[in-house]
């Protein structure tokens, strides 16, 4: 992105679109460095400051009340902080010449404007579903936010759905997969490729499809989907290629994309996916305009080029960043590299870096490394199975991404390799770590630097 002059002082209206964990990060940071600074954030629905990551374990019973994923509500922000919430207000229109934006209230059914002196777009990722036939049928579901899994679970209890198909295996499908066994429904998951979860490497992968079978989830892989079977506007089957799996309800977990539509229509720049394209101060390409989370594209610090990336972690820090910058101080968000973690019943998942399928697309010449051995010293009870897939540059010796599928203790393992990777750190360097080490813990050698041992016999 071109570099774009930023006459941000410090001082003046700021404008806030989403009310999430990066609009609320930002509107907490400028509070705290400006007590009398005029913030205003506009939020469609009804929530602010709520954890989307605990949706699934809402919908499957392990979190009895939704109201303690909330973090902070829009009474609290507006009585304690002095923040201007208004919930129910969706953006409809950005005009950048004016420096305003145009703002339908859902209650009063009216359309406004507002003025801004900075405005930051924090309006959050979209679920993915292509257009097919039967889409907008009743029964079919994406997790967006907190509105969305309430839905879900008010659909689950009202109408008692006994046959749902999971549309995609990504971590949201996976999740809700998992959850919705546990309410002992009959749960069917299409997969358009042979194994679930894209980011990790097929036999990787393989081990997440195995422990899904194992708590009763029927896999349908190699299959993508062409259509809903709909009855009376409701959802009453999924059609893929191979047969029409019967659904009294669907949750679509093909991933999500960048809420970005407004940014595009007012002429802002956009990058990889249709995410806004950002600087390192999270400034896009006009000047006064900040945007910040699932909406926003990072930096890959390992090939160094944009990409978009939905985490919750990600969106906090970006929003801290864009605020620090818009109340006149000197922040950077030094970007990203591919970490997430995840758990499918007793199985943790993680992943950090590039794939093989990545780095086969930039032409890196590479070598894997993978093991399979203890979370703990294997006389310690309760230890159980861990499998460490290492990736890294032949000839240099870099490390270049990680995965990681086992038992308790094993997926917080990947933040080792997430610091190496930032570090630019060599195979023979993580060997060289001083790692913590007791029985409860790991064995003697720790796992990933058992595999690293094994990796650098091919680098």
């Amino acid at each position: 992105m071109a570099n774009v002059s930023n006459t941000s002082t410090g001082k003046g209206r700021v404008v806030i679109i989403g009310g999430n964990a990066a609009g609320m990060s930002a509107a907490s940071k400028i509070r705290r460095e400006q007590p009398e600074r005029d913030i205003l954030v506009l939020e469609k629905t009804a929530y602010t400051s709520y954890s989307n990551c605990g949706i699934p374990y809402f919908i499957g019973g392990m979190i009895k009340e939704v109201d303690r994923l909330v973090v902070r509500s829009p009474e609290e922000f507006r009585e304690k902080y002095n923040i201007d919430v208004r919930t129910g207000h969706e953006v409809i229109e950005i005009d950048l010449g004016a420096q305003r934006v145009k703002v339908q209230e859902r209650e009063a059914a009216r359309v406004t404007e507002e003025s801004y002196d900075q405005l930051l777009i924090a309006t959050g990722a979209r679920p993915f579903c292509p257009q097919v036939e039967g889409m907008d049928a009743a029964g079919i579901f994406g997790l967006s936010g907190l509105a969305s899994g309430i839905n879900i679970q008010e659909f689950l209890t009202n109408k008692s759905p006994q046959n749902v198909v999971v549309v995609g295996g990504g971590y949201i499908g996976l999740e809700m997969a998992e959850a919705l066994t546990r309410l002992k429904l009959n749960v069917s998951l299409v997969q358009k490729s042979p194994e679930v979860m894209d980011t990790l490497d097929p036999d990787m992968g393989a081990l997440v499809s195995q422990a899904l079978r194992g708590i009763g989830v029927k896999l349908f892989l190699s299959e993508g989907f062409e259509a809903f079977e709909v009855k009376e506007g409701r959802v009453t089957g999924v059609v893929t290629p191979e047969r029409t799996l019967p659904a009294d309800m669907v949750i679509l977990g093909l991933g999500v994309r960048a809420n970005s539509h407004l940014a595009k229509a007012a002429g802002i720049e956009l990058g990889p996916r249709g995410a806004i394209s950002v600087d390192g101060r999270m400034q896009t390409s006009t000047a006064n305009v900040w945007a910040a989370g699932d909406c926003a594209a990072s930096l890959h610090r390992v090939t160094g080029q944009p990409v978009h990336i939905a985490l919750g972690t990600i969106a906090n820090k970006q929003g801290l960043v864009a605020g620090t910058n818009i109340s006149g101080g000197q922040g950077w968000f030094p970007g990203v590299v591919g970490t997430a973690v995840s758990k499918i019943c007793a199985v943790e998942v993680a992943r950090t870096g590039l794939q093989e399928k990545e780095l086969q697309q930039l032409g890196t010449d590479y070598a894997t490394a993978t093991i399979k051995t203890r979370t703990r010293a294997g006389y310690y009870p309760g230890s159980g199975t861990i499998t460490v897939k290492l990736l890294g540059e032949k000839g240099s010796g870099l490390l270049l991404g990680a995965q990681i599928v086992g038992m308790e203790g094993a997926a917080k393992r990947i933040d080792i390799i997430a610091t190496a990777l930032t570090a630019e750190m060599t195979a023979e360097d993580l060997i060289g770590l001083d790692l913590s080490y007791a029985p409860p813990f790991s064995p003697v050698w720790d796992p990933v630097q058992t595999a690293a041992r094994q990796l650098i016999k091919k680098l």
